[in-house]
């Protein structure tokens, strides 16, 4: 490790890594909907089921993995869980059975996702920065971007190069041998673990603890998850997180298909997710930076304006231009209202129970996604046009905008309590 660079942007490396090799499994399982359905004649609902399953289970179990994380660290859970997922998605390769395959995706290995969610690699990484809390969270964030772009594309060449048996075995040794020793080597629960301050700005812990640049908690500092949810402010960010999910996870499905109805090849489709998630990197990283220099409900709410904005153009402009200012306004919105929200989360209820009040926050994200899924589904079936699902997430990002402008955290947020630096002096 090099001396000069803080230890906490190793942790920030770590959780990218994670993102990403787990990525070939959470996204890439697209990819592998058809030669498993052509060697078992399954039906493309019998694998749909078992995705959706496993995207509503990490929602389920997330607030359990915040709490452990509180409790027993993040180290210790990233480790239980990547091992557990990398045993799993190994064994995929022996699948015989419909059922086999829905336990083990989406029952296991959806659980398993819980504990290296990004709602808990965030909540890991606020607990190492403060004053750059944002930047941080925000490149993490940008990981998952990183994921899409890389991950899913190597997942489809390697089941061309070899088949999907050897792959889901690939996938999971790489798990295994990569993401393991990483977390094993380089992640520590908390800065004072390795004797270091917050951000890493060369204070010693005792000038840290003492005088004007001393830790003071905001009014509504919690120690236990319920705590914060006797307050406002988390309710409003619980509300905009299912918002988020809802328009947000309906993409991750239906992206494609709906490019493809306006007109382009499977390939091209394909092409316009890439560039969604392109363009997400540069928004979780551009937003990260920024919000660290001015209020954190303000970039949020302007975030969820301006994808309320690319929901409009999807519907108001037509054909391939107007899919294209689609993709680049809702990619440059996909992330950072997971940074936004574990930083101002952290900044209001503090960090000791902040892997528990965003798992709970999280929780309401991953239900919003879950219904944004199968209604957008639903009303294609129904309807044969995107249109009514786009109108109504356009229409709840509304609420959304006004939900997350109403943050008092001039108020709530440590950040602006008397005697602690802000951000803009970082």
């Amino acid at each position: 490790m090099w001396p000069n660079i803080y230890h906490g942007w190793y942790i920030v490396a770590v959780c990218i890594t994670i993102s990403v090799v787990t990525a070939a499994v959470r996204g890439g399982v697209s990819v592998f909907v058809i030669p498993m359905s052509e060697e078992f004649g399954w039906s493309r609902g019998s694998i749909s089921l078992a995705a959706s399953l496993g995207f509503l289970l990490n929602g389920l179990a997330q607030p359990l993995f915040g709490a452990l994380l509180d409790r027993i660290g993040g180290r210790r859970v990233f480790l239980i869980n990547l091992t557990i997922l990398g045993v799993t998605v190994a064994a995929l390769g022996l699948t015989f059975h419909i059922l086999f395959f829905i336990f083990m995706f989406g029952v296991v290995a959806g659980t398993a996702f819980s504990g290296i969610s990004p709602s808990n690699t965030s909540a890991l990484v606020a607990k190492w920065f403060r004053r750059r809390r944002t930047a941080a969270v925000g490149i993490n964030a940008a990981g998952v971007g990183v994921a899409g772009l890389v991950a899913v594309p190597f997942t489809a060449l390697m089941i061309q190069i070899v088949d999907w048996r050897l792959t889901w075995m690939a996938l999971g040794l790489i798990i295994l041998l990569v993401a393991v020793p990483l977390v094993f080597l380089m992640v520590h629960d908390a800065p004072e673990k390795l004797g270091l301050p917050l951000d890493g700005d060369g204070r010693s812990l005792d000038e840290e603890a003492s005088g004007d640049f001393r830790r003071l908690a905001g009014p509504l500092e919690a120690t236990k998850w319920r705590e914060s949810f006797r307050s406002w402010p988390i309710w409003k960010l619980s509300f905009a997180y299912f918002v988020d999910g809802f328009t947000t996870a309906n993409l991750l499905v239906h992206l494609v298909p709906f490019a493809i109805d306006r007109g382009i090849s499977p390939s091209a489709a394909a092409i316009v997710f890439g560039f969604t998630m392109l363009i997400s990197i540069l928004g979780s990283t551009a937003v990260g930076l920024l919000s660290d220099r001015m209020e954190r409900k303000t970039a949020l709410t302007l975030i969820y304006l301006m994808r309320a904005c690319a929901y409009g153009s999807a519907l108001l402009l037509p054909g391939v231009f107007g899919l294209w200012v689609f993709a680049a306004i809702i990619g440059f919105t996909f992330m950072p209202t997971v940074s936004l929200t574990t930083s101002l989360t952290a900044d209001i209820y503090g960090i000791r129970a902040l892997g528990a009040i965003t798992g709970m926050a999280y929780l309401f994200r991953q239900v919003g996604g879950t219904i944004g899924i199968l209604l957008t589904g639903y009303l294609f079936d129904l309807t044969g046009s995107y249109s009514w699902s786009f109108a109504i997430a356009g229409m709840l990002l509304a609420p959304a905008v006004l939900s997350s402008f109403a943050i008092k955290e001039r108020r709530y947020s440590s950040r602006y309590r008397p005697g602690l630096p802000t951000e803009s002096g970082a």
